[in-house]
């Protein structure tokens, strides 16, 4: 079987979408699956979409992105696990290719990210360049990330020190347990983080970043923009 995690806060109004193209993709693939709906605390209609959409929602509070991915995990059943960000479409394409991989001994990976809708010049530039490095680096974004259950236990799952960049630390554990790969097929993700934070918000983050290094993503204080809900969402 194959399950689907998607860890959701506050993600009632984009669920729909992301779920239906789930339930649309596994069909496609002709493969037995399910849908595990991690709600982390939200304060909207999330779970009660989430279980009209058919998917089993798993309720908890951490407000920490890593410690959510893995508990959905722990509640899925599936030998294969796919996660899922609750604004991200994965086509049928992708999912196949996916399976595809695992089956000819991949641990794990990722595909390649596109975002939805028009963008300023701007963004369209710092999207280009921040999804060529992910690509360099050969990191597969937290949107859309499979594995393997046996390689998930053998990394110990999503590191739970980072409140973000777990992704990261994610893709290179699968990579030390086996082939990490990355898919030509892409993901259709949402770009709303540079439309609800200004420039100047993100040009924040880099600066500390580039003073504190990788610590400063130990906490959620420096991370609003993962952890801080804006009203444009």
């Amino acid at each position: 079987m194959l399950s689907f995690v998607v860890p959701a806060h506050d993600e009632a109004p984009r669920l729909p979408a992301t779920l239906e193209a789930l339930h649309a993709a596994a069909v496609a693939c002709g493969v037995p699956y399910e849908i595990v709906v991690v709600d982390d605390a939200s304060r909207d209609g999330t779970a009660d979409v989430a279980r009209a959409c058919g998917a089993h929602v798993v309720r908890v509070e951490h407000r920490h992105i890593a410690a959510t991915r893995n508990a959905g995990a722990r509640a899925a059943g599936g030998p294969v696990l796919v996660f899922v960000d609750a604004d991200t479409l994965v086509p049928p394409g992708t999912v196949a290719a996916a399976l595809a991989a695992v089956g000819d001994g991949a641990v794990g990976g990722g595909g390649r990210v596109r975002f939805e809708g028009g963008r300023p010049l701007r963004h369209r530039i710092a999207l280009a360049a921040g999804l060529a490095l992910v690509r360099l680096t050969r990191i597969a974004p937290g949107c859309f990330l499979f594995c393997t259950r046996e390689a998930f236990v053998a990394t110990g799952g999503f590191d739970e020190r980072w409140y973000a960049g777990e992704d990261v630390a994610m893709s290179r554990a699968l990579a030390k347990v086996g082939r990490f790969v990355l898919l030509r097929e892409p993901v259709w993700t949402s770009a709303r983080k540079l439309e609800t934070f200004s420039p100047g918000e993100h040009l924040v983050l880099l600066g500390r970043l580039a003073l504190r290094g990788r610590r400063v993503l130990r906490s959620r204080e420096h991370l609003r923009l993962w952890y801080e809900r804006r009203e444009k969402e």
